[in-house]
C-alpha cells in the first residue's frame, strides 16, 4: 500500500474561508467578547454602588480613549451577535438556506450591525451632548 504525502483532510493553508465559516466563527467570537465586556459594565456598576471616588477611577477608565474603543467594540458585538441571532432562527425555522439567500443574509448581518452600532454611538453623542 503506497503512503501519499497529501494531507486526508483540506488543508487549512489551501482552504479559503467563506462567508458563512467567518460569521460562524465571529458569532462565537463576539459571544466570548460580550460576555468580557459585561464584566466591565459590572465593575461600573459595582464602582457606581462603592462610592464616588471608585466610581470617579472606573468612569476614568471607561472615558478614556482606550476605554471607548473597548465600549465601541463591545457595542457592534452586541448588534453583531443579535443580527447573527435572528439570522439562525430564521434559518431554525427552516427558512434562508438557498445560497444566495445564505450571502444576502450574511451581508445583511453585517450592514445592519455597522449601521445599529454608529446609530447607538451618533445617539448617545446627541442625547449625552
Amino acid at each position: 500500500m503506497a503512503h501519499d504525502s497529501r494531507p486526508l483532510s483540506p488543508d487549512l493553508q489551501i482552504y479559503r474561508p467563506q462567508l458563512t465559516s467567518v460569521l460562524s466563527v465571529s458569532h462565537r467570537v463576539t459571544g466570548i467578547a460580550l460576555s468580557v465586556g459585561t464584566l466591565l459594565l459590572i465593575s461600573w456598576l459595582i464602582a457606581a454602588a462603592a462610592g464616588p471616588q471608585a466610581y470617579s477611577t472606573v468612569h476614568g477608565f471607561i472615558g478614556s480613549w482606550f476605554g471607548l474603543v473597548l465600549l465601541f467594540g463591545w457595542t457592534f458585538s452586541f448588534f453583531f451577535h443579535l443580527c447573527n441571532g435572528i439570522r439562525h432562527l430564521v434559518w431554525d425555522a427552516g427558512c434562508g438556506f438557498e445560497l444566495s439567500t445564505i450571502y444576502a443574509s450574511g451581508w445583511t448581518v453585517i450592514a445592519a450591525s455597522t449601521v445599529l452600532t454608529v446609530v447607538a454611538w451618533f445617539a448617545s453623542f446627541v442625547v449625552v451632548g
